[in-house]
This record gives structure tokens, C-alpha cells and sequence, in this order.
């Protein structure tokens, strides 16, 4: 698929985000400003989180609380409540040490969206049917999304 704008870029990920079942793991694999944040934001918004989503490069992970509808279903039994994005970043982390541990509770909680970037320190703990997304930035400024998985 063809993504020609940023605000294309964040519905998309409205569109996902909106259909997502929790818990859900996504790796988001492109270069340094291929628009894995704004996939995240977009996500964000279809979960229904308000709050401004900005990248966790040098946190390494950020999370943001919403309230799981009926649109967002839970694939190991539907529950209302509050449900959580946890965004992590590995890119300056090439051992990913603890954070390996916070991103492992992150995986198995029931009531949590886990989105993964430059995730080749931690493909080993990622779960077999993770989603994943392989966005790349095009010579014309558009953008070039495939899910492989």
C-alpha cells in the first residue's frame, strides 16, 4: 500500500487501531524517519487515547492508558476496563538488558497493545503471530507500508 501523506499515515493506524483485538504485539520495522511514531499515534487514536503520542527513543518505552470498548474485543476473552500501549524503541539498545523483562510483562498482559520498534534485540521473546508492519520511505516523500505477517 501507498501512504502519500503523514495524515494518511495516522488513519491508517486509526484503522488498526480501531479493529485491534487485545492483547496484540506490533513490530514496526523501517528507517530512521520512515514514520513508525505516526503509524503509533494514528494506533493511538483508534484505541481512543487523547493523549500526545511522541517517540520513545531515548525512554526506550512509553505507555498510555484507554478504555478497551467493544470495538477493541480481547482475543482471550472480551473485558471492559482500562487496557494500555506500551510503544518501546530498541534502537539505541542493542543489549536490551531489564528493559527485555518490562517488555516480556508487556507481551503477556491480557489488557495490553505492545508496539515494538527496531526489535532485532528482542525478536527471540516476541510472540510467533506478532503483527508486523515494514513501513519504507520512497524516493517521492510517500510511503510504502506491507504487512509481512
Amino acid at each position: 500500500m501507498i501512504i502519500r501523506t503523514e495524515a494518511e499515515l495516522i488513519n491508517f493506524g486509526r484503522e488498526i487501531g480501531q479493529n485491534l483485538h487485545v492483547p496484540t504485539v506490533i513490530e514496526l520495522i523501517g528507517d530512521v524517519g520512515a514514520g513508525k511514531t505516526t503509524f503509533t499515534k494514528g494506533l493511538a487514536e483508534g484505541l481512543g487515547i487523547k493523549d500526545p503520542i511522541t517517540s520513545p527513543s531515548f525512554t526506550i518505552s512509553k505507555s498510555y492508558a484507554f478504555e478497551k470498548t467493544e470495538a477493541q474485543p480481547s482475543s482471550r476473552g472480551y473485558k471492559l476496563g482500562t487496557g494500555f500501549l506500551n510503544h518501546y524503541d530498541f534502537y539505541r539498545l542493542p543489549d536490551p538488558g531489564l528493559m527485555q523483562e518490562d517488555l516480556s510483562e508487556s507481551i503477556n498482559d491480557e489488557n495490553t497493545v505492545t508496539v515494538v520498534e527496531w526489535a532485532e534485540s528482542v525478536k527471540d521473546i516476541l510472540p510467533e503471530n506478532h503483527r508486523i508492519f515494514n513501513i519504507t520511505l520512497n524516493e517521492d516523500g510517500s510511503r510504502t507500508i506491507e504487512e509481512l505477517k
